[in-house]
């Protein structure tokens, strides 16, 4: 399904011109056009699903494959040292566009980008609580 609403939707779909890294039947790979990184690319669905949470597991089968793909293709060219495989779920998670998508950016010993957060801890006992809460939700 396709969203006439939706950006992504466009581009991966070629109704909006990108530089265009890889192609399938189900995906787009596209250069960011406000990169974090020279190579910043995104791997994007062209069937329309707000994000990970609201995707099926074929599509997320395939997109991790091409993610790969793109990835290996992102860190040697750029000749980069690694690379970041970033994708948001939610405006709280940073989610600025509301089709599923990856960011694959290339990362550099000592480059500037800064993806840190403060490190929390668990009292005695709470991890265990915790993970047994979590894992009855899990299907």
């Amino acid at each position: 399904m396709i969203k006439d609403d939706c950006i992504f939707c466009k581009l991966a779909n070629g109704v909006f011109p990108t530089s265009t890294v890889y192609e399938d039947d189900d995906f787009k790979a596209i250069l960011d056009i406000s990169p974090s990184a020279k190579g910043h690319t995104l791997v994007i669905p062209k069937n329309h699903m707000a994000d990970l949470l609201e995707a099926d597991e074929e599509t997320l089968g395939k997109a991790l494959k091409v993610v790969q793909k793109v990835a290996k293709a992102v860190k040697e060219t750029m000749g980069a040292d690694g690379v970041n495989i970033l994708q948001n779920n939610g405006t709280a998670a940073g989610q600025s566009v509301f089709h599923l998508h990856f960011h694959i950016i290339p990362r550099y010993d000592n480059d500037s980008l800064n993806l840190t957060w403060e490190q929390l801890s668990y009292a005695d006992g709470e991890a265990d609580e915790l993970a047994a809460k979590i894992g009855s939700y899990v299907k």
